[in-house]
């Protein structure tokens, strides 16, 4: 009888009573098969083993049928031995004392009369893993590499591979490496027509023995050339002529994969000789006709890396490769013709002209994805010039009623591209001012974008746009950088627009409903452009923006308006010459790739970075992975960036990042803490305005970092600036005072210390403080407070969790000695309240430390109550 069929719900957990029994029922079955003779024998084996995969794909621990497992693998059952030696290598990795158990058994089966059996014996054998049973491998992999099968020699080449990374002494002194270089340059698999091997087992093994010996030695000896010249010369030996000539003349016989693995090989292969090259360009000729895209890449690849020194042919091998690539555009699955897209705009940025008389070839398809249409766009962009600029327009007008959204955006933007690479731009300007007429949020948004761009480069269109963006309302534009570029040519062209000082006069008036930063920053720029051109009617203005300004909770936005503000009270002809100087019309925007990058993609031509569209080194070394990704558990700390001399911290923040956890008043107190003049945080309503006189509060030492050849003024012979704009400026508060204790500026503490600290110290210090709204604004981005505590010498070594729920560990160190101070910091958004805990070294300082935390951090941070004598 058949054992019972598995539940419909298994748990997912081995802790819980429903796993544990069924692993213990799972056991019985497998013993009581283990001797059975039945005809059914192994359909119930084949049942119970579909079982056991099942929960161990499910998380359930049953390592504890693993004798059991041993035992009903003494079978000929391909099915059966293949799940039993996919459990085995599970299982073994994480428990070694069992893995000897399998040994016997894996060598009888290594010398099977089935090929198959001895190919997935050896296999599982080499991927154990276990260093303890190295000795057991070598004596396998040798005869392995003798086997008559081309399989078994297949797996033991890559078996070799993995015994060197296991135990490289073991590998080398049983002299496996020239075992492999042997069987590479004379194995026969290609011919291999065993009496059981068909066409399609010959089509999937051909040529995959020397292949994978290749790639093994490969392996082997680069990692050895770094601790033996011998090595060295055995990868110049790999790619010598009489190798590389050996591995082209049987290329036809290879398998796709080993084809490629060879042409990767040709590819770093240096000819003696211009014939060479031609050799080697003719053997591979038919290789672009290949109709795997894999191949066919790879094959280009060689043909441009050898003809790199010789222009006249590289010029002609680009007009060779044009063909077959377009035929893989429009050929095979959405994901290859991505890839090949991506190689065809490398290759159109190194040779512009290549494809712009097939242009045609890259209009977006209806049933193409979105990712292949938006590759299209920037080929489309990367072609056009004189004579196909007029066809690629017009084709591109189309894509932007598209319905899909994300496409009409690409659309517009390739259009301003085209414009801004063009000479002659007269159709295009007008195509792009049509664009307005559509009645359409993100069309006309994304149209002043690139209006704003296009009158950056030629501001003789100056005239003809205006008039059609004069037009446009202001309320229409919902996005922040349609209106963002919009309040630029306000300000940049208010002398030409009538209505400019009214238009930014109601924006300012409406500067609480909007949400967006950088149209706060557009507005105060804007609003002091058309002050120093239209000063009458914009000054009501300026006044209400500065004060604006200065009480908003955005510190780019807050210290921009103290900037503008020092400035008038500075010199207004300074002012404008700072804000409002000559402009040159840009060439070349800053957005564009540099030509080192391009080289460096081009060297990796068939890879990932070319697709990434950028060096592999970006995306494979561990300083340019990106931040630290911490888990909320300092447990499972995981860094992904090494420690610098500088700072260890969740993320690197510049110097001129300002902190976003002091209120707008404090900030300012503390800005203008040791000036004679007022801060910002009151202000009255603009009232009579008398003439353009100024005040400067700056001291002497302020004033010359604006200009250093300035005579300095003194408080009492000033004019008053807050009398012109309308604001009125309380005296800044005194500077709070300065802590005894100090730390050190550069505190160096690895993951590994803190955490091994952090376990072994007691608590010092236990607080729980109340944050200010601002200050519990502010941490919608928890990255202020790092940047914040760091300019306070304290370093943030893990943080994470979701709003409203922070958590945060900091460190510092004590100056000139080796005590430091560990903080945990749990901050809740939602209640403005922080829990901060203190382990430290010195535990008498602890309270000192965490006077030090509360007065950097101003008001924002006040302690409601505090558990002190937990100190060790």
């Amino acid at each position: 009888m058949a054992p019972t069929a598995p539940s419909a719900a298994k748990s997912a957990s081995p802790s819980q009573p429903s796993g544990k029994s069924e692993v213990a029922d799972l056991k019985q079955q497998l013993r009581q098969l283990a001797g059975s003779r039945a005809p059914d024998a192994d359909d119930q084996r084949r049942d119970v083993f579909k079982r056991v995969i099942s929960c161990m794909t499910a998380g359930i621990d049953v390592s504890a049928a693993f004798g059991e497992m041993v035992l009903c693998s003494a079978t000929s059952d391909v099915v059966l031995k293949k799940m039993c030696y996919l459990y085995v290598g599970v299982h073994a990795r994480n428990h070694p004392d069992l893995a000897l158990l399998t040994i016997n058994f894996l060598q009888r089966d290594c010398h099977d009369q089935d090929p198959t059996i001895r190919g997935l014996a050896l296999r599982s054998l080499c991927s154990l893993r276990v260093p303890n049973l190295v000795e057991y491998l070598v004596s396998p992999l040798a005869t392995g590499l003798k086997d008559p099968s081309a399989y078994v020699r297949m797996i033991a080449a890559v078996g070799a591979a993995k015994l060197y990374h296991i135990s490289a002494t073991a590998c080398l002194d049983a002299d496996l490496p020239a075992a492999l270089k042997a069987l590479m340059l004379s194995d026969p698999d290609a011919q291999f027509a065993g009496p059981t091997a068909g066409s399609l087992f010959k089509s999937v093994i051909g040529g995959q023995v020397v292949a994978n010996c290749m790639h093994a030695l490969q392996e082997i000896w680069t990692l050895e050339a770094a601790k033996s010249e011998e090595a060295a010369r055995e990868i110049e030996t790999l790619y010598s002529k009489p190798v590389v000539f050996y591995l082209l003349n049987r290329i036809k016989e290879f398998s796709e994969w080993a084809q490629c693995l060879v042409l990767e090989l040709v590819s770093n292969f240096l000819p003696s000789d211009n014939n060479e090259i031609f050799d080697i360009m003719n053997l591979l000729e038919d290789r672009l006709q290949h109709a795997n895209g894999a191949v066919v890449l790879a094959t280009i690849k060689v043909f441009l890396h050898l003809t790199m020194s010789m222009t006249d042919v590289h010029q002609q091998v680009y007009e060779r490769i044009k063909a077959p690539l377009l035929t893989l555009v429009g050929a095979g699955s959405p994901e290859q013709s991505y890839s090949v897209l991506c190689h065809l705009h490398l290759l159109v940025m190194r040779a512009p002209m290549l494809f712009s008389s097939d242009y045609k070839s890259f209009y977006c398809q209806f049933s193409d994805p979105s990712y292949v249409k938006k590759l299209k766009l920037e080929m489309l962009t990367a072609i056009a010039n004189e004579s196909n600029t007029y066809e690629i327009v017009t084709e591109l007008c189309e894509y932007a009623g598209n319905v899909d959204v994300p496409i009409a955006r690409e659309s517009i933007r390739a259009v301003g591209k085209i414009a801004l690479q063009q000479y002659d731009v007269n159709a295009i300007v007008d195509r792009l001012l049509q664009f307005l007429e559509m009645d359409k949020d993100y069309v006309t948004a994304e149209t002043l974008v690139l209006v704003k761009d296009l009158l950056r480069k030629y501001p003789q269109w100056s005239h003809d746009c205006i008039a059609v963006v004069g037009n446009i309302s202001s309320k229409n534009i919902q996005e922040p950088k349609g209106k963002a570029a919009l309040i630029w040519m306000l300000g940049e062209y208010s002398q030409d627009m009538h209505d400019a000082p009214y238009i930014l006069e109601s924006l300012v008036e409406n500067w609480e409903e909007e949400h967006s930063p950088e149209v706060r920053l557009h507005l105060l720029t804007a609003v002091m452009k058309c002050f120093f051109k239209r000063p009458p009617e914009t000054q009501m203005a300026l006044g209400a923006t500065l004060a604006s300004g200065l009480s908003d909770t955005h510190q780019d936005v807050h210290d921009r308006a103290l900037f503008y503000y020092r400035l008038l009270q500075y010199d207004p002809a300074v002012a404008e010459r700072v804000v409002n100087p000559p402009k040159q019309a840009v060439s070349v925007f800053a957005d564009t790739q540099s030509s080192e990058i391009k080289d460096r993609i081009f060297d990796e031509f068939n890879s990932l970075s070319v697709v990434y569209q950028k060096p592999s080194y970006m995306f494979t070394d561990k300083e340019h992975r990106g931040p630290f990704e911490y888990s909320e558990d300092l447990t499972n700390l995981a860094v992904g960036a090494e420690t610098t001399e500088n700072t260890i911290s969740a993320q690197r923040y510049q110097e001129s990042d300002n902190d976003l956890l002091l209120s707008t008043s404090d900030k300012e107190d503390n800005a203008t803490a040791t000036s004679n003049g007022s801060s910002a945080s009151t202000y009255n309503a603009p009232s009579d305005l008398s003439g353009p006189s100024l005040l400067s509060s700056q001291i002497p030492s302020e004033t010359s970092l604006i200009n250093p050849g300035a005579p300095t003024y003194s408080s009492q012979s000033n004019f008053s600036l807050d009398d012109l704009l309308g604001l009125g400026v309380p005296q800044a508060s005194a500077p709070p005072p300065t802590p005894a204790l100090t730390l050190n500026s550069k505190p160096v503490l690895d993951p590994g210390t803190f955490q091994k600290k952090w376990g072994q110290l007691a608590l010092s210090l236990s607080q729980e403080c109340s944050l200010s709204p601002q200050g519990a604004a502010s941490l919608m981005n928890p990255q202020s407070l790092i940047r914040h505590m760091q300019n306070n010498y304290i370093q943030c070594i893990a943080s994470g969790g979701q709003p409203p729920n922070y958590k945060f560990f900091f460190y510092a160190q004590k100056d000139g000695a080796a005590a430091f101070f560990l903080v945990e910091c749990i901050v809740n958004t939602a209640s403005a309240k922080a829990q901060i805990k203190v382990k430290a070294d010195d535990g008498t300082a602890a309270e000192a430390f965490s006077t030090w935390a509360r007065e950097g951090l101003g008001s924002d941070l006040m302690p409601t109550t505090m558990m002190s004598g937990m100190k060790p």
